[in-house]
């Protein structure tokens, strides 16, 4: 990343709240709304004492009631003061609801932003961060954010109101008694702010302790089949067991500390009030003020104790949203290192072969591998409508290459062009909607059969996909499901065979009718059957397209117009079978290995 002179705020730190900005923007006027209201709110509210002094001065002293007023002149105070209810009320709703609907859209704008960068991330992106930890984000951290913007900000503009409105009309009735309680605060307030900072640092270490266990179940619960099968349930058990207790002691440390900052809030500032009200107990007893005026002194500085006690609540609420905010800006900043460049080429039009593609010198690493080449300086040349299988010992490459087509990766050296295009210069929607794939590990959806195909060309009519699934051999299974195309295949397909899911994930690419497909291992969970029926439709697949077969299964590979050998990330044999068995290398080597064992 660019450098920069201007200094990053530090994590957790109430700066940080900057960053939401851009979320809160767009709501300018809603924002208006509810601090229209707040403030009317909050004018009736410091109006009540006022009220109550006029009341107690006027109705019910000297020249209150036995001292010539009538019981209309009191009507009229208790209906006015009535009135300013009535006010307080409507705008106190108003403002409650107005923040609440901020609350939620900048909430619901938020974990959509969040998601849509997430799934732009390149696989880079997913070495080093953990599903649940991103869910954990989407989730907790903006919950967080929405108590925040629903909640908190406005609480602290009501309080921050009725602190600087109150603290003007205690100076308005009484000026000493005013001096004497500031000078206090101001020294009770110091332990405070210094004792929130604890608050701050603990509230981002127990929502880290959180994702932690998050992360832990998500990746736990979608390999059940595995623990189970190796009888680790108690084991994983305990471990999360483990991991929510961490969560729960540092979520303790922080309740802890949070519940001494406001004792200490509580005690310092009512302490420093209560002294100043005995002071005006005594004026009044001396006749230098009035009862008015020390029950209007008692009720505004129980506005100002109040505020400022509830503007500690809330800054612990606003430092757990800044620690939240930091953990989703970094989600937000992460930046893919394969992107899409502003002014993207096109691909020339589709031919009637297929596509043709060229790997000049290619030379890759992974991020996470620096030392150790994937691939290294591989050339390679494929005609349009040709097929080409590659094989070769784990580790050899072959699904990397697959990665660099894709653009999961770019190489550190050389290009890869399509149709004579750069892929670097096309947009990422236009290469990958060009490439058809039928990975090793198929995904399937938690949605119906229909769905989970359609998923290869999301405009498809139900027709299309029908027709698909016939092509790749899974018409009839489907079929016999209890709903038909409106079965529900389960999270992660676990109502299907590995050979059915397989057959769903070839129906998905047929389906998209690519010019380039990419087959890894496509029918190595099926059958001999199923590897008969779906390896007669990928060959009618396969006509007027350009084929990449990964497979260990040589019997499959015999009829590619080229077979590529690779062993450590080079091109070592290059041939037909027959040619290559002639050669007697390293293909020869494999295909005996399995065919002897065949």
């Amino acid at each position: 990343m660019p450098s920069s002179s201007k200094p990053e705020p530090a994590k957790g730190s109430l700066k940080t709240l900057l960053g939401l900005f851009p979320f809160l923007k767009p709501y300018g006027r809603q924002f208006l709304l509810a601090g229209l209201a707040l403030i009317v709110a909050a004018t009736a509210t410091l109006a009540i004492p006022y009220a109550f002094k006029q009341m107690i001065d006027l109705g019910f002293g000297a020249n209150g009631i036995g001292g010539g007023k009538s019981t209309l002149h009191i009507d009229l105070y208790f209906l006015a003061l009535f009135g300013v209810a009535c006010i307080l009320g409507v705008a106190t709703a108003a403002r409650f609801y107005m923040v609440s609907w901020l609350g939620e859209r900048v909430t619901a704008d938020l974990r959509s932003a969040v998601y849509a960068h997430v799934v732009t991330q390149s696989p880079q992106f997913f070495e080093t961060t953990k599903t649940g930890e991103v869910l954990s984000r989407l989730t907790t951290d903006t919950t967080l954010i929405q108590t925040l913007v629903g909640t908190s900000i406005s609480m602290a503009l009501r309080n921050a109101l009725l602190f600087a409105g109150g603290l003007v009309m205690l100076f308005v009735t009484s000026v000493k008694l005013s001096s004497i309680i500031i000078v206090m605060l101001a020294a009770v307030v110091l332990p405070i702010v210094f004792y929130g900072r604890r608050v701050r640092k603990l509230s981002r270490e127990s929502q880290d302790r959180v994702a932690d266990a998050s992360a832990l179940a998500g990746e736990i619960l979608n390999a059940m089949p595995t623990v189970q099968a190796f009888t680790h349930e108690d084991i994983e058990a305990r471990r999360f067991g483990t991991s929510v207790e961490r969560a729960f002691h540092t979520a303790m440390q922080r309740i802890r500390a949070r519940s001494v900052l406001t004792l200490m809030a509580i005690l310092l500032v009512f302490g420093a009030i209560v002294f100043v009200l005995w002071l005006g107990a005594h004026a009044v007893v001396q006749g230098s003020m009035s009862g008015g005026d020390l029950g209007q002194f008692i009720l505004y500085a129980s506005l100002v104790a109040g505020s400022i006690g509830a503007l500690s609540e809330v800054l612990g609420d606003t430092q757990r949203a800044a620690g939240a905010t930091d953990r989703l800006l970094e989600l937000l900043s992460a930046q893919s290192p394969v992107q899409s460049v502003l002014l993207p080429e096109t691909l020339p039009p589709r031919t009637a072969n297929g596509a043709a593609l060229q790997l000049n010198d290619i030379v890759f690493h992974y991020p996470s591998r620096p030392d150790s080449s994937a691939l290294e300086h591989l050339s390679l040349d494929i005609r349009p409508g040709e097929t080409i299988a590659v094989v070769g010992p784990s580790g050899a490459g072959k699904t990397t290459l697959f990665q660099l087509l894709l653009r999961f990766y770019d190489p550190q050296q050389g290009n890869i062009r399509l149709d004579g295009v750069d892929i670097r210069y096309l947009s990422l929607t236009a290469l990958r909607g060009a490439i058809g794939i039928v990975p090793q590990d198929t995904v399937i959806f938690s949605e119906n059969a229909l769905e989970n195909i359609r998923f290869g060309r999301a405009n498809a009519s139900d027709e299309e996909v029908i027709a698909a699934a016939k092509m790749a051999a899974a018409h009839e299974f489907i079929e016999r499901l209890p709903q038909g195309y409106q079965s529900f295949l389960g999270e992660r397909g676990v109502r299907l065979s590995g050979g059915q899911r397989q057959r769903i994930a070839i129906a998905r690419a047929m389906l998209k009718n690519p010019p380039l497909l990419l087959l890894d291992e496509a029918t190595s969970a099926l059958d001999a059957e199923s590897e008969r029926l779906v390896q007669s439709a990928l060959e009618a697949a396969m006509v007027g397209r350009t084929t990449l077969v990964i497979a260990h299964r040589l019997a499959t590979v015999q009829r590619a117009d080229r077979i590529i050998v690779l062993e450590h990330g080079r091109i070592v044999e290059t041939g037909t079978h027959a040619a290559l068995i002639a050669a007697n290398g390293l293909y020869a080597g494999l295909a005996a290995l399995q065919f002897n064992t065949d």
